[in-house]
């Protein structure tokens, strides 16, 4: 088996349809498999993967049932895939055309990838605008410890994954960020695969949004105490919080005007909301 295409999946009953007709219809020539992960859904989500079984030979699913979580359930199908390479996406996505074989193609030159983010496909214009997104993302963002890139778009060789110990399952949000940093400590480099190429669906209401950033911010300190103990410097500081609140602020008076910069404004707040609960959940001190 050439690649194992690894989807969790928590009651994604509006959207998995979606990414499985993308599936259907990639073209690769090599043996393939698509493992759907169903971590304790409560709709029809699995109904719905099973009428696709019919049209998709090598459609697997696998039940979770242990716990909660992503990065638990891509460590459950990374465990029974048959493939040399391990593609992550998520089943609120759409593949490209083409995006198996190339990241196929590019695990076969490197250990670790990821590939484009395109997002305006599945959103409003607002919302693109709002998270700051842009087209032709290149789907690994910069950070001064290493750099990272989300789960929805992944590609490792089988062999990494299991020598990395897997995603940590204690780290709810933010588990791709450690993912990608605990490998390139190994000294394995994350290389841009530009051809392989997913639209992106975003949370579509601001609400949802900052339930979003809260959660990022909370884990972000989680990820930041753990990574410290393993020698990354120490970015989070209480002079950062005070500046962030500062320009908060002013941005508020100033620049919230309409729906697209008062999302931008919120997921900001939300986001330094989440810093102060995750420094007293996680007795971190920012000094």
């Amino acid at each position: 088996m050439s690649i194992s295409v690894i989807i969790p999946c928590y009651n994604a009953s509006e959207t998995i349809a979606t990414q499985l007709a993308a599936l259907a219809v990639q073209e690769f020539t090599e043996p393939w498999e698509i493992i759907i992960v169903d971590n304790l859904s409560t709709d029809n989500t699995v109904e719905i993967i099973k009428k696709y079984q019919q049209q998709i030979s090598g459609l697997r699913i696998i039940y979770a049932n242990r716990k909660r979580g992503s990065a638990y359930a891509r460590n459950v199908g990374a465990s029974v895939a048959k493939g040399k390479y391990l593609a992550f996406c998520d089943a609120d996505d759409e593949v490209a055309p083409g995006w198996v074989s190339a990241i196929a193609k590019s695990l076969s030159q490197n250990d670790f990838v990821s590939g484009r983010r395109e997002y305006s496909k599945l959103n409003e214009p607002w919302l693109v605008k709002s998270c700051r997104y842009i087209e032709d993302n290149p789907g690994i963002n910069e950070h001064p410890y290493f750099s990272f890139a989300g789960a929805g778009n992944l590609g490792i060789k089988r062999s990494v994954h299991e020598a990395v110990g897997g995603f940590d399952e204690d780290i709810l949000v933010t588990e791709d960020v450690d993912y990608c940093w605990r490998i390139q400590k190994l000294g394995i480099k994350l290389v841009y695969a530009p051809n392989a190429v997913i639209h992106i669906r975003y949370r579509m209401t601001i609400k949802d949004l900052y339930k979003r950033y809260w959660n990022l911010g909370v884990y972000d300190i989680l990820l930041h105490q753990k990574h410290q103990k393993m020698g990354m410097p120490k970015f989070i500081t209480w002079n950062n919080f005070v500046k962030d609140a500062v320009i908060l602020f002013l941005r508020f008076v100033v620049k919230v005007r309409n729906k697209e910069s008062l999302a931008k404004w919120m997921m900001d707040f939300a986001f330094l909301g989440g810093h102060l609960q995750g420094c007293i959940k996680y007795k971190y001190l920012p000094i």
